[in-house]
């Protein structure tokens, strides 16, 4: 592959699906597995490391934009030409890597993959009705529209790393991104994705929910 990709995954007690997730990443080519280990009470960095991948590990629980910040810094000491960043609970397709990098390639700074272009998905009301209410605040707040704001499949390549500059450790980490984009006028896309809604990745007490989506609100109106 030219230049330097590396695949960053933001991990919260996923002991139970992370092996699979990195072994799924690895069919798809990419060796360069980065997962941030954010202070889980299992043993997802033990399970990670014996599965191949760079283990970074937060000694406490610090949010999900905390640890993609964390991988993004370690991603930029090694020089990486393009990040790429994935859920770690086998909501994501990792066969759509490959879509994002090759928007990468053609010269798209960041690339959004987005689980709404891609018709099939059936994603629960609740999850599409909050999403969507993102989106419309989203644009609100930061005057740039995107068709799934809250995505955490995306792509970077290395001006973006460099000039993105979050100071937000949690779930407003998504949006933030979207400041971002439009704050340095970055040339981006979006790409349809695949989602698979499991019963376990529903029952994350970690993901979005109403509360946090209040949290979200509020650290934007406050930014």
């Amino acid at each position: 592959m030219k230049g330097k990709v590396y695949i960053l995954i933001p991990a919260y007690n996923e002991s139970k699906v992370i092996s699979k997730v990195i072994s799924d990443i690895k069919k798809q080519g990419f060796e360069n597995i980065i997962v941030i280990d954010d202070g889980s009470s299992d043993n997802t960095y033990e399970v990670a490391q014996k599965s191949g991948a760079k283990v970074l590990r937060h000694i406490i629980n610090r949010g999900k934009g905390a640890a993609v910040k964390t991988g993004i810094e370690y991603a930029k000491l090694k020089n990486a030409s393009y990040v790429i960043t994935i859920d770690g609970d086998g909501q994501h397709n990792p066969k759509d890597i490959r879509k994002i990098y090759e928007k990468l390639k053609e010269g798209y700074e960041v690339v959004l993959g987005s689980r709404f272009l891609n018709r099939k998905n059936k994603m629960p009301r609740f999850n599409r009705i909050a999403n969507f209410l993102a989106n419309v605040l989203t644009f609100s707040i930061y005057e740039l529209y995107v068709s799934d704001s809250q995505s955490g499949f995306r792509g970077y390549n290395q001006k973006a790393i460099n000039l993105i500059d979050i100071q937000s450790e949690d779930y407003d980490f998504e949006s933030r991104v979207i400041y971002e984009i439009a704050r340095h006028k970055l040339k981006y896309c979006e790409v349809p994705i695949d989602v698979f809604y499991t019963e376990y990745s529903l029952s994350k007490t970690k993901k979005q929910n109403l509360i946090n989506g209040i949290k979200t609100l509020m650290k934007m109106l406050m930014s």
